[in-house]
């Protein structure tokens, strides 16, 4: 039986009404459509990222962005131009509320629309949300927005998923939350672009459990996957437990037009599955594969949660029903051919890891990274056996000689993040923004990576996401310089002078100088370094270990 909607929660939805309202009077003076060049957008989270079907651009809308004590909402229309890199501002009439979380779907009828769903919208503190049911399509050619008004759709909620199928937008899922209540939800509603007309889907079978934020995509025979995805429930008064889902199901659709027959069907797929993890993201990629690219597993520790994030990509083959680690082949000019590593004739993605019928375990390798202040995020990530074999050969071999390549210097990848926006245009996938915390500060991105699905040699960077942007506010810290007065500030400054005068003077790099090198010269002065801004009482190993990642921090930036 499916769980309603408080009345407490509708009566909060009612009071953000108002605040949405007002909004939309500001945006009701929009006359024209005014295309402006801009810099990329704001750093923002859960907002859309889509292709257009006919030219080279992508399309990001809405999303939210929260720094430490308010929380904006957006409903900018930004355009990326792939070929020139460069990011143009749309100021359109009449656009959607300010919305995060929704879904966005791109078809190719009528010169190309945008079509979004669903959606919510906070209030400034974060703790009032309303829950939008909405639809609305953005025409491209004209690049005006249309509100489709349909009796008989899901309710408010998001977090949910929304593919194209045919002449039919499917709607899976999602959460609709309070202040003191929430309901996930495992329905399915289907939207018939032809009659405008949504229809409320009975499949036979056991459905997936009530979720969001799930992998939901469409498969070559014409029916759709569902995989992973977050829930929680109430297990006592004012505590919640989170569910990490790892099952997949397939929802089957058999009989001709208007006339479908809707199943659920349990499926058990092969090969190295990802990890338990949420706020991955997805794109459906080249030769019938969804990439799965980062997310964060929340542990808890002696009532504290560390978030454990991730940024590997996971391949799932929709014709095999098997999983594949995304491994970067990289370009190494002189290697010997790996058993995994053949590239095929048709230049499809064979550097993914070889499909093997009985995996080893995985290896865990542990990263840090350090705030300035001294915080320390710790990163676990899982590497198949096969995959660290690579890796130690690759160093074998680099040993023996190849010097053009020591002096590449780190590879470039995206930091480990959850909630990223992808998505795939002629092949190559695109990652822009996400999130990750240090701490007990949550640090929103803005940068924007790129890599060639059909090679996997590289990732490239187009906006590098600037650090002195990342704004984090706390009430501990007004209210820290109210009652401490002028004192605490000077404080605050000398601290900051200090550090500025402490970077200035890291040792330098030399010429050609590699990491190893540099980590073996420079290791007294960065374990000294780490232990000032550690607690007093920490073990040797955990300072070493601090040491070596602000001093590869520190390499990075200058190389």
């Amino acid at each position: 039986m499916e769980k309603k909607v408080s009345k407490r929660s509708k009566k909060e939805e009612e009071d953000l009404e108002s605040l949405i309202a007002e909004f939309q009077s500001l945006d009701a003076k929009k006359t024209q459509v005014v295309e402006t060049a801009c810099s990329p957008p704001s750093q923002r989270l859960t907002a859309s990222l889509s292709a257009h079907p006919e030219k080279d651009e992508l399309i990001l809308f809405g999303g939210e962005y929260f720094n430490g004590q308010k929380t904006f909402l957006y409903n900018e229309l930004y355009i990326y131009n792939i070929k020139k890199n460069s990011w143009t501002k749309l100021d359109t009439p009449n656009p959607p509320p300010r919305r995060c979380a929704h879904q966005a779907v791109v078809l190719s009828q009528g010169g190309g629309q945008l079509w979004i769903f669903g959606g919510e919208f906070a209030s400034p503190t974060g703790e009032q949300f309303y829950h939008y049911k909405d639809l609305w399509v953005l025409h491209l050619t004209t690049k005006t927005w249309e509100q489709v008004n349909a009796a008989g759709g899901p309710s408010g909620r998001s977090g949910h998923r929304m593919v194209a199928f045919k002449r039919q937008l499917i709607v899976f899922g999602g959460f609709h939350e309070s202040t003191r209540d929430y309901v996930y939800y495992n329905d399915l509603y289907s939207f018939n672009l032809d009659t405008f007309t949504w229809t409320k889907l009975s499949p036979t079978g056991t459905a997936p459990a009530p979720r969001s934020a799930c992998l939901m995509a469409t498969t070559p025979d014409g029916n759709i996957v569902i995989y992973g995805g977050y829930s929680k429930q109430r297990v006592k008064k004012d505590v919640d437990k989170g569910t990490l889902h790892t099952d997949m199901c397939l929802l089957k659709c058999e009989g001709k037009e208007g006339e479908e027959k809707w199943s659920w069907n349990r499926m058990n797929p092969s090969g190295a599955k990802p990890t338990p993890r949420s706020g991955f993201s997805l794109a459906s990629g080249p030769n019938n594969r969804i990439v799965l690219f980062g997310g964060v597993c929340d542990e808890e520790e002696e009532e504290a949660i560390e978030g454990d994030f991730f940024n590997d990509m996971y391949f799932y083959d929709l014709i095999k029903n098997r999983w594949f680690l995304g491994q970067l082949k990289g370009q190494k000019s002189g290697k010997k051919k790996r058993r995994r590593g053949k590239k095929n004739e048709t230049g499809g993605t064979s550097n993914l890891q070889n499909e093997q019928e009985n995996p080893q375990e995985p290896t865990v390798i542990v990263k840090e990274i350090t705030a300035e202040d001294g915080t320390v995020m710790t990163i676990k990530q899982e590497v198949s056996a096969s995959e660290k074999e690579m890796e130690d050969s690759e160093s074998e071999e680099e040993e023996e000689g190849e010097e053009d390549e020591e002096a590449s210097g780190p590879q470039i990848e995206p930091c480990p993040r959850s909630n990223a926006l992808t998505v795939i245009k002629h092949g190559v996938l695109f990652v822009y923004g996400g999130m990750f915390e240090v701490g007990d500060r949550q640090f929103t991105l803005n940068d924007l990576y790129c890599i060639d699905l059909h090679k996997l040699e590289e990732w490239k960077v187009l906006v590098e996401m600037d650090p002195k942007t990342q704004e984090w506010l706390e009430e501990s810290d007004s209210e820290g310089d109210e009652n401490g007065g002028a004192e605490g500030g000077d404080d605050d400054e000398d601290d900051s002078e200090e550090e500025s005068e402490e970077e200035e003077e890291h040792p330098p790099i030399e010429d050609g100088e590699q990491l190893p090198d540099y980590l073996t010269r420079t290791e007294s002065y960065w374990i000294k370094i780490a232990r000032d801004n550690m607690e007093p009482n920490s073990k040797d190993k955990k300072v070493l270990k601090v040491a070596h990642a602000m001093a590869k921090t520190f390499y990075e930036e200058c190389v």
